[in-house]
This record gives structure tokens, sequence and C-alpha cells, in this order.
């Protein structure tokens, strides 16, 4: 599908994985369309990671 993008975003501290994945969200313009996000877990030790992958694509704005 031509225009996909991807973008992984991931930390181990889940307010910083929030701050991250929300500014992300934020910064896209109003021409763009999130088409899915995957979310997981990996536990690695006491240590939690958690990531998403944001899958989205630019489109062309509305025309009234």
């Amino acid at each position: 599908m031509q225009g996909m993008r991807v973008k992984l975003i991931a930390a181990t501290d889940p307010d910083v994985f929030q701050d991250r994945l929300n500014r992300f969200i934020e910064g896209l313009s109003e021409e763009t369309l999130i088409v899915d996000i995957k979310f997981s877990t990996a536990q690695a030790g006491s240590q939690t990671t958690y990531a998403a992958l944001v899958q989205y694509k630019a489109v062309e704005a509305w025309q009234d």
C-alpha cells in the first residue's frame, strides 16, 4: 500500500510510554489517518517494556 508508514514507540515506564505515544499522535497532521495501533509488552526479569507500532498514512484533505 503506497504511502503507508509505521512508527515504533517503546519505553520501560508506562507513563513515559503513554507520553511518547500521545506526543507522536498529537504531532500528526490533520491529513494523517491512523490505520492501526498494535500494543505489546515484554518482560525481562523484573522489567516490563511497553511498545506500540503505529501504522498511519497521509491522505488528501476533505473538500466540501
